[in-house]
Order: structure tokens, then sequence, then C-alpha cells
């Protein structure tokens, strides 16, 4: 199987390392090519959906045994999902690690792989995903497996016991008649956030409460010209170290944000929220929605970024079962080695899950250098990770 020809389209998101990630789309290319694959395609990281379509149809008369793509940084799932319809070949999306360095991700890649095999599995479409340094040793034997559309043996552990369906069957029962807010629509190839009403009133007898995002920041708008109405959410923020080093008007309409959700949450009877956050907030409200949504998320109701219904939902049924607020975080890095994996999120954790050795800062969006954020690490002890997943269009708890 040595001398496999392999189609190379190298993804990038602008805003993040995009000098590491040139660097780690060279190191792979030159490591595929050490064990002896032929490469073909562009080399330069492609940011954008017609530069994608472009470099694959350069590819169009080459007899490829493997599509890769170089998920070198987050990106939404639209380009993996047009190059697939375009591909003639099996498709597969490698992802890379970064460094645990305990500050802002420099490159997110694992997520972009996600969030990509994801959208095609709802789309019908097959793929692959290999998730590993740029220089590994066993590139020779994973292409190949790649190329013939199969799964690397990654070890997975058999399922476990079957848990306590009655005190499941209850917390459906009290999970009926209850309210989503969906805040906006979801991004575009975010298709983990997609959510079909009548399913989800099928699945679990909750309803959505649309709104639009112009509603959120009217009302926003409206809590901060109330002179006092916003100094109990100021005194939360106040206890964030560093408060004082942001622009005050910034956080000021991040807190008015937290209001007009809070009363939002109010008026509609609704148990949870989820927030079409990036970029509109930014761009509309001129701050970062994550503290708020994470003031909302440790007052009980759980708060999802991205306009992500089922992650809301989910963090109803945390909530639920150990009566504490939950958090919605990306997988962002796997150590196999290690047994161990690293979750994150912009900085919406609700704060009663920050490590008592380490004072919660404030902090500003790492792309949109905006407030506000909340920043700590999470506290030791043991971790629930679940989600109601809809990946190959079933939907589970997983």
């Amino acid at each position: 199987m040595m001398g496999l020809c392999i189609g190379i389209v190298p993804l990038a998101c602008l805003g993040f390392d995009m000098a590491l990630a040139r660097a780690i789309a060279d190191k792979a290319c030159a490591s595929l090519e050490a064990a002896g694959f032929a490469l073909v395609g562009e080399r330069a990281l492609l940011s954008d959906a017609a530069a994608a379509r472009a470099a694959v149809a350069g590819l169009a008369a080459e007899k490829l045994d493997l599509m890769l793509v170089l998920q070198t940084t987050f990106t939404d799932a639209r380009m993996v999902v047009d190059i697939a319809k375009a591909a003639t070949a099996p498709l597969a999306i490698w992802a890379f690690p970064e460094k645990r360095t305990g500050g802002r991700l420099r490159l997110n890649s694992l997520s972009g792989v996600i969030l990509g095999v994801h959208a095609l599995g709802r789309a019908g479409m097959a793929c692959m995903g290999h998730f590993g340094p740029p220089d590994a040793d066993e590139l020779a034997a994973i292409v190949p497996i790649l190329a013939r559309g199969e799964r690397p043996d990654v070890g997975l552990a058999a399922p476990g016991p079957a848990g306590n369906h009655a005190a499941a069957r209850a917390l459906m029962v009290d999970l009926a008649g209850t309210r989503i807010g969906l805040i906006g629509e979801p991004p575009a190839g975010f298709d983990t956030s997609r959510c079909d009403a009548a399913a989800l009133a099928s699945l679990a007898g909750v309803e959505i409460v649309a709104l639009p995002l112009a509603h959120l920041f009217q009302r926003a708008r409206a809590q901060s010209l109330i002179p006092g109405l916003l100094d109990d959410w100021q005194e939360r923020a106040d206890a964030l170290a560093g408060i004082d080093q942001f622009d005050h008007a910034q956080v000021r309409q991040s807190l008015a944000l937290a209001a007009a959700l809070e009363e939002i949450e109010q008026d509609n009877g609704l148990s949870a929220l989820a927030v079409r956050c990036w970029p509109e907030t930014f761009d509309g409200q001129g701050c970062a929605a994550c503290a708020p949504m994470g003031f909302l998320s440790e007052d009980g109701t759980p708060c999802a970024c991205e306009a992500d219904v089922f992650g809301a939902l989910t963090g109803m049924i945390l909530n639920a079962v150990s009566e504490a607020p939950s958090w919605l975080a990306d997988l962002v890095d796997i150590d196999a080695a290690s047994d161990t994996a690293v979750f994150w999120r912009c900085g919406s954790a609700p704060l009663s899950m920050a490590d008592e050795d380490e004072e919660p800062r404030a902090q500003i969006h790492a792309i949109r250098n905006m407030a506000l954020l909340q920043e700590f690490a999470l506290k030791p002890g043991r971790v629930t990770l679940a989600r109601i997943s809809q990946s190959g269009n079933v939907v589970r708890m997983v």
C-alpha cells in the first residue's frame, strides 16, 4: 500500500495561530512524504469556502487513494461538507494536538474535526477522523487503513453496565412541559446545534421558545438605562480578580446582557437558554456573552453557547441529577498515553466549579478581545461527562 496518492486540503480559521498552523501543515506533509506517500494539492492554508472548493476542484483529474483534510485549527463544518461532496476518494480529517499550557487555545483543532465528522454523519456521508501529532511514526500504518475507509483501532472500551432506568424515567417525567429559550439561529456549519422542535417535544416533552437576537439586544439596552438595575450584577463581576483592568463600558454591556437573559427567562417560564453568541454579541452588543451565561448557569439555569438546544437540554438533565450547576464545554485534547482529556470553553463556567486554590479572574475573549469572561481552572473531583447527541442522526445520550 506504500506509494498511495493523497490529495491534501489544509484548513485553518483566521484568528487562531496561523504561523503555528502553517508549521504543523508543513510538518504533516513532510511526514507523509517521508513515509512514502505521494501528495498532490494545495499547500496554502485555506480559510474560506471558495478557496476550499477551488482546491478540491483542482484535484478532480488526479487518481487519488485518499482525500485528506489537514484540520490545522478549528473551523466550522461548512468547508468539510463541501469537500466531502466533491471528493472522489475516501475522505479523512486529521486533527493535531497542541501543548497544554493552561492559556488560550492556539489551534483548537480537535473541536474542528469533531464538528466536521458530526456534520458529515448527519448528512449521510462517510468520513474517518484521526487525532495525532504531525510527525507520528505510525502514519505508514494508519494512512492505508483510512484509504480503505476503515477506522483505525483505538481500543474503545466496552459498554458499561445498565444504569438506573427507574430514576431516568422519573427524570423524563419531570422534564415534560419545560421550556428552552432559543435566542437566535444556530450558526452556519454548527450542525451539533441544529434541533427540530417537533423531535425535541417527542423525545422529552420539552418546548422550544424561539426569540430573535434583536429581542435580547433591545432588552439589554433597556436594562442598562435603568439606574441601579445592574448593581447586583456588577457586584458579582467585582468579585473577579482584575475586573478593573477592562473597559468599563464593555463590562456594563455584558452585565446588561445578563439582566436581559434573566428577564427573558422569567417572563417566558424558561428552564434553560440556548444563545447565539458568536459573533453577534460582539458586533451587536459590543461585548461578550460568556460571563452572563456563566452567572445564569450558576443560578440554576443552564446556558448553552452557539444556540445549542441539545446542549441546554443536557444541562437541564445534569442539573437535576447532580443538584448542582452544569457546564457546556468543548473536548479539545485527548492523550491516550496518560488516559487524560482536556475540556475548555471561552469563559462561561459557573463559579461554583472553580478550583478553591485559584482566584477566579475577569478576562476578555481571546479572539475578539472584549469583556466579560470568567477564567479559572475547574476544581478536582468526580466528573460526569454526558450529552444528548444527534451523531449519525440517532438521538441518544452518550
